[in-house]
């Protein structure tokens, strides 16, 4: 891989986060810039993107057991009442049958947060550490993690059909348990998690001339 191409703070140029505007920094650190076409403050780096970074994934850890250890649906009939969590739904539609289901709701709704989880702790040490490594793979994930963000909210979609449909039809009370809280939560702060993480910290190592800690964050 080159290294020599020169980069956009080499040439004292900053892109705005929210429409791409490319404009020259200013001279001094102590100045601010807006963006000349929307007029959002412009920044070389997030600010203190690491360190929130981690905050966000730390609440993530905490949030991701109760929602898989929590009952994340009450269901009341007249023949009782019924706790379950994510996996014992998991167990009752493979028992059942529906295993394409049970793969789509174990994959959305236990793996997909926890491999997210995992990415973003990768890609904030590395980023940390000022790693040289699998920098292209590392913005490539980076890119999946933020992009499979929005479709990790499958546990909470078939409890609102089941809610409605029920309901409806009067056979029987659904309601949301704790966990769907826990859940939604965790699907939110990974988000944020995504979106605090700033991606140009991947490349930043190929323009010092010896790895070391940012000191920008």
């Amino acid at each position: 891989m080159r290294t020599d191409y020169p980069t956009a703070r080499q040439l004292g140029l900053m892109s705005c986060h929210v429409c791409g505007q490319l404009a020259q920094a200013p001279d001094t650190t102590n100045r601010s810039l807006r963006c000349p076409r929307c007029g959002t403050p412009m920044h070389m780096r997030k600010h203190a993107s690491l360190s929130t970074t981690w905050a966000l994934i730390a609440a993530a850890i905490l949030l991701y057991v109760p929602a898989n250890l929590m009952p994340m649906m009450v269901t009341a009939s007249l023949l009782g009442s019924q706790e379950d969590t994510i996996m014992s739904g998991v167990v009752f539609l493979w028992q059942s049958g529906s295993w394409p289901l049970a793969t789509v709701v174990f994959f959305a709704s236990v793996m997909v947060p926890l491999l997210k989880i995992i990415a973003l702790i990768y890609l904030t040490a590395s980023a940390q550490r000022r790693s040289r490594h699998n920098l292209i793979q590392r913005t490539r994930l980076y890119r999946l993690v933020e992009f499979v963000g929005r479709w990790s909210m499958l546990d909470i979609y078939v409890i609102t059909i089941l809610v409605a449909l029920v309901q409806f039809q009067g056979l029987a009370t659904i309601q949301a348990g704790p966990a769907a809280v826990a859940f939604g939560a965790v699907v939110v702060v990974t988000m944020f998690a995504a979106m605090s993480f700033d991606p140009r910290l991947i490349w930043d190592p190929l323009s010092d001339p010896t790895p070391r800690r940012p000191d920008h964050d």
